[in-house]
């Protein structure tokens, strides 16, 4: 299903192709805690261990938009709709379960080698990475293409797993789906990096034309799911692009018909194929980040700044601190 000219440019950015469309990649913040080095801001932020969480996507090169800040190479995008015989929940989360071990293997120390071990890895570590206990359903691609997402999510809540889904939200009628199925993940994002029409045009080159419109909608359906999922409303900002301070009333106003439990703003960073479109000098300053987020507040009373990671341009406003830590068996 993934020709295999694509599955040349994935593999060499270290992907490993599961099954049939799917994708796992480890994220560098998985083997900065492997290594004692740091821990990614969603274990700051949420309470998940960056060690045990599996990056992943059930549809790695299909989306309806072709964004100018994304690191996927947007011109193999194979299409908006994945079509056809499609592998199951359950074959999407063994093999995806098996593929992190495989990329996983170069930080296990073999006590019986007589050969000098180069790995400096937190063995407890490693071994509970074995079984990962985080899905972040985020990788490339958009999810929601994958007619069985909420399979997916359920596969994954039925093994005691946690799930992040990352959503363009151009599938209101999928998330609407997921609401009356009671298959929302645990935390459910949706990407809102642009505050008006014409600019989201510009900066996501969508292939439906009513895009705006299907977003919109997506977030609406989010601001009445509350109570039965963690609602983040995620925005990527780039330098002289989609965060000048005079932005901050119009996405504010965005924020407030959507009632999300959380923002996370982020800065855009120059990394794979996006350093092909945009530089390393469209890339916001954590400084800018904090900045922009204290603009957005002064619009926001009821929201606060909760937490911020200098290392990822990330910071995190939101109603309540105690919100923050995912709670055993919250959703």
């Amino acid at each position: 299903m993934i020709p295999e000219k694509i599955k040349e440019v994935l593999k060499k950015q270290h992907y490993a192709i599961v099954g049939k469309h799917s994708g796992v990649q480890v994220c560098r913040w998985t083997k900065k805690s492997l290594l004692d080095e740091g821990v990614c801001y969603k274990e700051q932020f949420y309470g998940i261990k960056s060690h045990l969480c599996c990056q992943m996507s059930p549809a790695v090169m299909w989306c309806p938009n072709r964004c100018c800040h994304c690191w996927r190479a947007t011109e193999l995008t194979i299409g908006d709709e994945l079509k056809g015989d499609v592998d199951s929940p359950k074959e999407i989360v063994d093999k995806c379960i098996e593929a992190q071990r495989k990329l996983l293997i170069g930080f296990n120390i073999d006590k019986n080698s007589k050969k000098k071990q180069l790995s400096r890895a937190n063995m407890k570590k490693y071994l509970e990475a074995q079984e990962p206990m985080q899905f972040a359903i985020s990788l490339s691609g958009e999810p929601m293409v994958y007619e069985h997402i909420g399979g997916l999510i359920e596969e994954l809540r039925k093994r005691g797993k946690t799930s992040f889904l990352v959503t363009n939200g151009l599938y209101p009628e999928k998330l609407e789906e997921l609401k009356k199925k009671k298959q929302l993940p645990t935390q459910l994002y949706i990407s809102v990096n642009t505050p008006n029409k014409e600019l989201y045009n510009k900066f996501h080159r969508s292939s439906k034309k009513d895009a705006w419109e299907r977003l919109n909608k997506s977030l609406e359906i989010m601001s009445k799911l509350t109570r039965k999922t963690r609602t983040v409303f995620r925005m990527n900002l780039v330098k002289d692009l989609n965060m000048n301070l005079e932005m901050a009333k119009e996405y504010a106003e965005m924020i407030k018909k959507t009632n999300p439990i959380f923002i996370e703003i982020k800065g855009f960073m120059s990394v794979g194929f996006a350093r092909q479109r945009l530089g390393y000098e469209r890339m916001p300053y954590h400084k800018d980040i904090v900045d922009f987020a204290n603009g957005i507040l002064k619009f926001l009373p009821e929201y606060k700044f909760l937490d911020e990671k200098k290392e990822s341009r990330v910071v995190l406003l939101g109603k309540n601190k105690a919100d923050m830590k995912i709670k055993k068996g919250e959703f």
